[in-house]
């Protein structure tokens, strides 16, 4: 995250920050450190400040004994922050000209150290990054980085004031004969269905009166939706189907409108069918019998679970699953509990609700070894589609997977066709002088390995979307930048 040699190549971004500090440690040090913290981690680097054009320039550091001094005091003292996460390796200085400065590494905290706060009071002293700034979290997103802290995640939890009959025995006799499908046989089979709950973890015993409850797992797998809202009053789902740009939507099932159960098992299954409608299966047998389940149908369901299972319920918004003419979007409530990067390497699973994982493993969906992430990721290069995008959104907490079906192939041709259209017809008008001052702007701006999204780049120039998304548009045209993804979940990066 710092190099000195890139020194004059770094702007403020979501993961580095500089103050001046010149004549002692600024009061925001803390509050970025706890953002960092809350988030993927970052440098505060000291000692520098930012120009206009957000450029950086030194202004150096006095008394670098007693600087570093005041910071290990502070850093330890549970009033002013809550979590000292720092060895001494993690605070270099380096000499820039005639000025010192000082560069802290911020780790990102572990699940269970969160809310790194300051101040003492983590319901007022909480920060988070918002790309260049730190944001105060709100009560709802303090409380959501507590219920991920615990090992017994929040579906586990029993419904003591309610009975078994909050479960649809419809959905429940629907999961079984899936699951004896998927296991025929299987020792659970001949279970009545209070014992076959309590065995998938539908269902617990409360030692306060002896009686089986149904568990917050069992409740939004198998229960209905007016029922659900009781424990989740933000509970809702949504599927969108939008294949005609001139109709808003073309399919959509709510788990609000009341003519279905609006539970979690009824929904897989409904979207499920809707969103691999259109895949195309190779025809291939296997023996006399013809095989139509893809590596594709595998790994979109292991997406629509991966959804599911990883949702805050408390959280507003819902789960939201988009179908669009050349991809799928899945959005829910919540952030990435082992972080984007280790989500995107694998080898470690983390749900946010183990019960509801384990009630879908039994039959037969979703991975159980973290490699749920890097398996679509490997499907979709081997059709040679583009490579799917996972965006992380904050206030309140989001978790977003862009599925595209369309080919990189497809995608160069497509770009070369837009790029010799704009050759023609910058023949015929020239670049602006502030059009090209705006263009060299967000050159400056991009950084290596990040993409950004138009409104990103509309904050840095103080233009609106459409004009932000022209110039990054001839951006594109002229091979300095390239684009991912569609419609409303482009991203654009600095080649």
């Amino acid at each position: 995250m710092f190099e000195l040699s890139k020194f004059n190549e770094y702007r403020e971004d979501n993961r580095r920050e500089v103050k001046k500090a010149r004549y002692g440690l600024p009061d925001s040090l803390w509050s970025t450190y706890s953002a960092f913290a809350n988030c993927y981690g970052g440098v505060i680097i000291l000692g520098v400040e930012e120009n206009k054009d957000g450029s950086w320039h030194t202004t150096g550091l006095q008394g670098e004994g007693k600087l570093l001094k005041d910071f290990w005091n502070n850093i330890n003292n549970p009033q002013k922050i809550s979590h000292n996460l720092l060895k001494e390796q993690d605070i270099r200085t380096y000499q820039i000209g005639e000025d010192l400065i000082m560069v802290i590494h911020v780790p990102a905290a572990k699940r269970e150290q969160k809310p790194v706060y300051t101040g003492g009071d983590m319901f007022k002293g909480t920060y988070r990054r918002n790309w260049e700034g730190d944001y105060h979290c709100t009560l709802s997103e303090v409380k959501a980085l507590l219920r991920d802290q615990t090992e017994d995640t929040m579906d586990m939890k029993i419904l003591e004031n309610m009975q078994m009959d909050v479960l649809n025995m419809e959905t429940v006799h629907a999961y079984r004969n899936r699951h004896m499908a998927y296991r025929s046989e299987h020792v659970w089979e001949q279970l009545g269905d209070a014992d076959y709950l309590e065995r998938i973890g539908a269902a617990r015993l409360l030692r306060a009166d002896g009686r089986l409850h149904p568990t917050a797992a069992g409740l939004l797998m198998f229960g209905d939706e007016y029922k659900i809202l009781y424990e989740y009053p933000e509970y809702f789902l949504d599927f969108r189907e939008v294949l005609d740009p001139e109709i808003r939507w073309t399919d959509r099932l709510q788990s609000s409108s009341g003519d279905w159960t609006g539970n979690l098992f009824d929904f897989f299954f409904r979207v499920y069918g809707k969103l691999v409608r259109d895949v195309k299966v190779p025809f291939k047998l296997e023996g006399a019998v013809r095989i139509d389940d893809t590596h594709v149908h595998k790994a979109i369901r292991e997406a629509l679970a991966n959804c599911i299972v990883n949702t805050d319920f408390y959280l507003p918004r819902g789960i939201v699953i988009k179908k669009e003419s050349d991809g799928i979007v899945l959005e829910n409530p919540g952030s990435i509990r082992t972080g984007k990067k280790q989500m995107l390497k694998g080898g470690i699973s983390d749900p946010r609700n183990k019960a509801l994982m384990k009630m879908f493993n039994l039959i037969g969906i979703g991975e159980r070894a973290g490699s749920g992430v890097p398996d679509i990721y490997s499907v979709w290069e081997s059709q040679g589609w583009i490579e799917p995008i996972v965006v992380e959104e904050y206030s309140p907490d989001r978790t977003i997977l862009q599925l595209s079906f369309i080919g990189i192939e497809s995608k160069k041709t497509t770009v070369k066709s837009d790029r010799k259209k704009v050759t023609e017809k910058s023949d015929r008008k020239k670049v602006t002088e502030k059009t090209q001052i705006q263009m060299d702007m967000i050159l400056g701006k991009m950084q290596p390995d990040i993409k950004y999204k138009v409104e990103e780049v509309a904050v840095w120039l103080n233009v609106g979307r459409t004009r932000a998304r022209n110039l990054l548009r001839i951006l594109v045209d002229d091979g300095k930048i390239a684009e991912t993804g569609i419609t409303k979940m482009k991203r654009y990066y600095i080649l």
